[in-house]
C-alpha cells in the first residue's frame, strides 16, 4: 500500500468512524504529511506499512531540533498514533510503531458519555416498522449493557451467548477472551431478534454463527455500526459527538457511579492495565462535583 491509498482510507476512517470535523481531519492529515516530509528529507523510501518505531523517534528528535514545542509534539504524536491505529484496525500492519512513543504529559481528556435518558431517546427514535429496526435496537442495548468495542460487537457469535448463565463470551484485542454478564432483558431481546428478524435474512456461507447481519446475510462492518449510531443520535436530537465507543464509556461510567469495584470494571472492559480504567473515576468525581453545584444550597 502506498501513502496516497493509505491517506484516502485514513480520511474515510476519521470522517465516518471518529466523526471528526473537517478541521480536525485536516490536522491529522498534516501530521501524516510531516512524517512523509521527514522521510523524504532523509531519503528514506518506505511505504506506510514499513515504518518502524525508530523512524518515528528520529522524526520527533528532528522536529525538536527545528524548535517544535512540547504541545505541538504531543499533537503530532496523537495524529501518528491515530494513523497507525487505523492501519492496525484494518489488519494492514501487525504491530503499531507509534504505540511506545513517549509523549509530553499535558493532562487527560475525559470521554463523552450518555446518560440513560439520552440512550432511551436514541432507542425510541428507531423505526421499528423497518426490518433492521429490531436489530438496531438490540445493537444499542448490547453496546450499553455489555460495554463492547465495535469490533467485538460485529464479530459476536451466537455460540458466544450463554443466556441460561447470563454470560457473554467476548473476543477482544489480541484474540483475548473475557466473560461479560448480561441482563435477562437483553437476553430476551436477542432471542426475539434471532427468531424473527435474523431468521428472515438469507445467510451467506461462513456467517451462520454471526449475531448481527445486514440484509444480504453478511456481518455488519464497523463503519455501518458507526453510521447507525450517528443517525440515531441526530434523530434523537443529541448534539454530542457520538460513536459506538460512547456506549462503552457510558457502560463503565454508570458502573463506577453506582459503586462498582474498579477491578471488576477493568475485567468487563478487557483493559490490560487498571490505569486505563481509572479514567472513569475522574468522570465519577466530575459527576459528584456537578451534583454539588446543582443541588447544594451553598453552591
Amino acid at each position: 500500500m502506498d501513502w496516497k491509498t493509505a491517506g484516502r482510507g485514513f480520511r474515510t476512517y476519521l470522517k465516518l468512524e471518529r466523526s471528526l470535523s473537517p478541521n480536525s481531519i485536516e490536522a491529522y492529515e498534516n501530521d501524516v504529511a510531516k512524517l512523509r516530509s521527514f522521510l523524504e528529507v532523509h531519503q528514506i523510501e518506505i511505504s506506510p506499512l514499513q515504518v518502524k518505531t525508530g523512524h518515528l523517534r528520529s522524526m520527533l528528535q528532528w522536529c525538536a531540533k527545528l524548535g517544535m514545542q512540547a504541545r505541538s509534539q504531543a499533537r503530532l504524536i496523537s495524529g501518528l498514533r491515530a494513523f497507525f491505529r487505523y492501519l492496525l484496525l484494518e489488519n494492514l500492519i501487525q504491530e503499531d510503531p507509534a504505540e511506545n512513543l513517549d509523549t509530553p504529559r499535558l493532562g487527560r481528556k475525559l470521554p463523552v458519555t450518555l446518560d440513560v435518558e439520552e440512550i432511551d431517546k436514541m432507542i425510541a427514535s428507531i423505526d421499528m416498522s423497518k426490518p433492521e429496526g429490531e436489530r438496531n435496537k438490540v445493537i444499542l442495548e448490547t453496546l450499553f449493557s455489555c460495554g463492547l468495542r465495535v469490533s467485538e460487537l460485529v464479530g459476536l457469535k451466537i455460540s458466544d451467548l450463554h443466556p441460561q448463565s447470563g454470560i457473554l463470551k467476548v473476543t477482544g484485542k489480541g484474540n483475548k477472551e473475557r466473560l461479560v454478564p448480561f441482563p435477562g432483558s437483553l437476553s430476551r431481546m436477542i432471542e426475539s431478534y434471532l427468531q424473527h428478524t435474523r431468521s428472515e435474512v438469507p445467510l451467506k456461507y461462513g456467517e451462520e454463527d454471526i449475531v448481527f447481519l445486514n440484509r444480504n446475510g453478511r456481518r455488519l462492518t464497523r463503519v455501518m455500526v458507526f453510521i447507525v449510531v450517528k443517525n440515531l443520535a441526530l434523530k434523537a436530537g443529541i448534539r454530542k459527538k457520538i460513536s459506538p465507543h460512547t456506549f462503552r464509556h457510558s457502560f463503565a461510567t454508570s458502573l463506577v457511579e453506582g459503586g462498582a469495584d474498579l477491578r471488576a470494571v477493568q475485567e468487563m472492559l478487557g483493559h490490560e492495565s487498571i490505569t486505563t480504567t481509572e479514567i472513569y473515576t475522574h468522570l465519577d468525581r466530575d459527576y459528584l462535583r456537578q451534583v454539588i453545584r446543582d443541588f447544594h444550597p451553598r453552591s
